[in-house]
């Protein structure tokens, strides 16, 4: 194991419906350097993870409640994709503001696929450049954020990734990203 992120503190925003491979495989990334993951989710038990949006897959272990949990208990914050987990997300008020206050307080945030759909609703992409899947991209837009469509994009300590053909570059980004705050 490298130690880039021994120390670390990263949170993992996630509902039933994450996509299992956009969880995973930064998970996995983040621990390899070092990081402490928690999942944190809006209830205490097991979410159900998807692949491809239609089937199942593996169920995954919460480790601590959105509610219970505030941002001066981590060093950065990911949410994966998977249509219906940000849109989970987004309707609850303690996970957008987990996500807001991340930003407010400058520290690293990472969202890939469907992902950027909570960044839109916590009101951080305006101003910011930033990519997704192509049908959450009118949504940044309208939030006032300049979309690209590039495997990962960097903008003020806010990364974003569009789809899972693009994890390693993703997760290469997201190490380093929060390595260095």
């Amino acid at each position: 194991m490298a130690d880039t992120l021994n120390g670390r503190r990263v949170a993992i925003l996630a509902a039933d419906g994450v996509e299992q491979v956009e969880l995973v495989k930064p998970r996995e990334a983040l621990q390899e350097e070092g990081a402490r993951i928690d999942l944190v989710s809006l209830e205490s038990g097991k979410i159900q993870a998807m692949k491809g949006d239609i089937d199942p897959a593996d169920r995954f272990t919460v480790d601590r409640v959105v509610s219970e949990v505030g941002v001066d208990d981590y060093d950065a914050l990911l949410v994966p994709g998977g249509t219906v987990n940000p849109d989970n997300l987004r309707l609850n008020e303690d996970a957008v503001g987990l996500v807001r206050d991340f930003v407010a307080a400058d520290k690293p945030v990472a969202a890939i696929c469907h992902g950027p759909w909570i960044l839109v609703e916590a009101d951080v992409v305006r101003g910011r450049t930033v990519t997704s899947y192509p049908s959450v991209r009118t949504d940044l837009r309208n939030a006032g954020a300049t979309v690209v469509d590039e495997e990962v994009v960097t903008d003020q300590g806010l990364t974003t990734s569009r789809a899972p053909d693009d994890l390693p570059a993703f997760c290469e980004r997201i190490v380093r990203e929060f390595a260095a705050k």
